[in-house]
C-alpha cells in the first residue's frame, strides 16, 4: 500500500509549489531522501518541474522506462510524466493552509533552509498547520513504531 506525499517549496512571490509523490512518503523514506539528497534550491526546483512522481530516489535522473522496472536506475527519481507520458502536474497554492487541505499523508515543504513535515494534515488549536522537522518527526514515528511516547 502507497504512503502517499506532497512535496513544495515557497516561491519568491509567497507561493506554494507542489508535487505529489505515490509512494513511500513517510519521513524515514521521503523525508531521508529530501534531506540528505535535496538541500540546494536548484535541484529542488528541477524535482518540482518533474511533475508528481511515482517514486523518489537520490538523483533526478533521466527518462527511462515507467513499465520496464528492469530497465530502471534504482537511484532515479521515478516521474509519470516524464518516464509514463502522462500530463504534467504541478500545483499551486496561495497559502500553507491551502496546501495542507489538498495534502496527502505527508506533506514536505523546503523553508530555504531545511525541509519541515506535516504529518496527516495535522493542526494546531487555532486551526493553522503545524509542521515538525524531517529528523524530529523521524524520531517519533520510530519511537510510535516502539511504543513508546515522543
Amino acid at each position: 500500500m502507497a504512503t502517499r506525499s506532497n512535496i513544495a517549496y515557497r516561491t519568491p512571490e509567497g507561493k506554494i509549489r507542489s508535487v505529489y509523490c505515490h509512494w513511500d512518503g513517510y519521513p524515514e523514506h521521503n523525508g531521508e531522501m529530501l534531506t540528505r539528497y535535496y538541500t540546494e534550491a536548484n535541484k529542488i526546483a528541477q524535482l518540482i518541474e518533474l511533475g508528481s512522481l511515482s517514486s523518489l530516489r537520490p538523483e533526478l535522473g533521466e527518462k527511462q522506462d515507467f513499465d520496464d522496472r528492469s530497465t530502471q536506475k534504482d537511484d532515479w527519481t521515478l516521474a509519470y510524466h516524464r518516464d509514463r507520458g502522462e500530463s504534467l502536474v504541478i500545483n499551486e497554492y496561495d497559502d500553507i493552509p491551502s496546501w495542507i487541505d489538498d495534502m496527502e499523508e505527508y506533506a514536505y515543504l523546503w523553508n530555504g533552509k531545511e525541509w519541515l513535515v506535516n504529518d496527516h494534515g495535522k493542526r494546531d488549536a487555532n486551526g493553522f498547520p503545524v509542521f515538525d522537522f524531517v529528523d524530529v518527526a523521524q524520531r517519533k514515528d520510530v519511537m510510535d513504531s516502539m511504543g513508546w511516547d515522543a
